[in-house]
């Protein structure tokens, strides 16, 4: 049985509207300097290799695009292909010509997929279990399940400290993240399936 989100949908979306106001650019450097460490700390001398997924950020989104600015290897960004599939990604860099995409998403006007190994995830509320409040769409819970089959990735949310709540509402289908990543720091979580 699904469970009804949309209450706390809409009052997570006014905290972080409310902290993207009052914490803005300056918050998401400093949490992009910590996605940064946090990425070094986790894959060394191995990090060019490492594909990242950012996102183009939307409404009050944190913004991902320093952390996808500075890595040394390559970068791509998710692009909905259709409804209840798991995302595709395409290859990005800071002068990547983009348009609009068929979901409102900016996504690469040239597609050139790619599948990344460490994923940047939006989100609209955390817990300290590490699991995240979406939109909805169920987008990025398929592409973790697929991503996770497929081997090991890392999957690393990325939100304003004021976004935490004690617990969000989940569902047998909910994919766990890796860390959370604020300006305030990192923190880990240990997955049953690792």
């Amino acid at each position: 049985m699904e469970i009804d989100k949309s209450a706390h949908r809409k009052a997570a979306a006014v905290r972080r509207a409310q902290a993207h106001e009052q914490a803005g650019p300056k918050a998401a450097q400093a949490a992009c300097d910590v996605v940064q460490r946090h990425l070094r700390a986790v894959f060394g001398a191995g990090l060019p290799r490492v594909t990242l997924a950012g996102y183009m950020p939307m409404r009050s989104e944190i913004s991902p695009l320093a952390a996808m600015s500075a890595h040394p290897g390559p970068v791509c960004v998710p692009v909905i292909a259709a409804p209840h599939t798991p995302l595709d990604f395409q290859r990005w860099s800071p002068d990547t010509l983009l348009v609009r995409g068929a979901f409102g998403a900016d996504i690469p006007a040239v597609a050139d997929p790619v599948t990344p190994v460490a994923l940047i995830v939006p989100l609209l509320a955390f817990d300290a279990r590490g699991y995240r409040l979406g939109y909805g769409g169920g987008f990025y819970d398929r592409t973790l399940a697929l991503l996770r089959a497929r081997g090991d990735v890392l999957a690393i949310g990325l939100a304003y400290a004021a976004q935490e709540q004690p617990e969000v509402p989940t569902e047998p289908t909910d994919e766990p993240l890796d860390a959370i990543v604020t300006e305030g720091g990192v923190t880990s979580f240990a997955r049953s399936d690792r």
